[in-house]
């Protein structure tokens, strides 16, 4: 695979026309992506589009004034070290300050490399030509932040990263919170019925390990199950459910491991502390993302818990 720096004149210049025409088809579907949600950002999209499009141009009548009408067909994942795109549907899950930062390493990772490769370059043709596109590339940037500047204002952001923000805690937090109170409180009762039933360590992890895989299933399936994600905007019921059940799984997981522990006595001691961390963190949880007032959270999540730690404590010893 060859270099920038090993191709001719002609070949850089048709590198730039398929960059530019790239990029501006990867604006496109940006803006088509936001249109609903994000409408001043796929505005902003839309024209810097059509920018890519008129340098694409520009570069096309550079390109038939030196080398004739044929275009030479190079891309950029046939060079060497030359930085690759992400596609829209790739960034469809990212929220849309995500998206608008990758715009900028577009134009910025471009300049860089032209740059870069002009610096190297020993033929003075080569590198007039890899400086006009730094300069191009450059340029992009600057405008592209002349248009955010203009079409973006601060109200549109603010209004817009509260939609993401929404989106965010449909798609991420919900899923994974319902997944950590479950695993976390329900599987109190099973590994400490266990552990007081039988006073042996190990017995209590092989418990708890199985309540928290069984857990981990029955809301993995719950989740994906329940709710597609078409009507509500909640996204993939796939990637949901796993979410869900994993964080099922770490929330019962992590308070059984200390019955790995040889000594009963300390065994439960460290499982006890687990539990008040977990409980701990998940009204923390609550508190930062569900606007929930941090004391009535705490209170709601260790009363939730103590019931259930209470009643496997009440089972394993009768």
């Amino acid at each position: 695979m060859p270099t920038l720096s090993e191709l001719s004149e002609r070949e850089i210049l048709a590198l730039a026309i398929a960059t530019e025409e790239e990029d501006g088809h990867i604006y496109a579907d940006y803006a088509h992506m936001l249109q609903e949600k994000y409408p001043d950002s796929a505005a902003l999209f839309r024209e810097m589009a059509e920018e890519e499009n008129v340098h694409r141009r520009q570069l096309i009548d550079l390109y038939h004034e030196r080398f004739g009408p044929h275009v030479l067909l190079v891309r950029r994942q046939d060079i060497l070290g030359f930085p690759r795109r992400k596609s829209a549907w790739q960034m469809k899950n990212r929220n849309i300050s995500a998206i608008r930062a990758q715009a900028e390493v577009m134009e910025q990772q471009a300049a860089q490399f032209y740059r870069k490769a002009a610096s190297l370059s020993r033929d003075a043709g080569i590198r007039k030509l890899l400086g006009d596109l730094a300069s191009i590339e450059e340029r992009h940037r600057h405008e592209a932040a002349q248009l955010e500047n203009r079409l973006v204002t601060e109200d549109v952001q603010a209004r817009e990263d509260e939609i993401g923000r929404r989106d965010f805690l449909l798609r991420i937090v919900q899923p994974g919170l319902v997944g950590l109170m479950d695993g976390s409180v329900s599987t109190l009762a099973p590994v400490f019925a266990a552990a007081f039933a039988t006073h042996d360590a190990f017995s209590a992890f092989q418990v708890g390990l199985a309540a928290s895989v069984g857990a981990a299933i029955s809301m993995g399936l719950a989740e994906a199950l329940a709710d597609d994600g078409k009507l509500s905007g909640r996204g993939s019921s796939l990637a949901r459910g796993v979410l869900c059940g994993a964080m099922t799984f770490a929330g019962g997981i992590f308070h059984t491991l200390p019955f790995l522990v040889p000594d009963f006595h300390l065994a439960f001691t460290l499982a006890v502390i687990v539990v008040a961390v977990e409980l701990f963190l998940i009204s923390w949880i609550r508190w930062k993302y569900q606007d929930t007032p941090f004391s009535i959270s705490l209170v709601q999540v260790v009363l939730g818990g103590a019931l259930v730690f209470g009643a496997g404590v009440l089972i394993g010893s009768s």
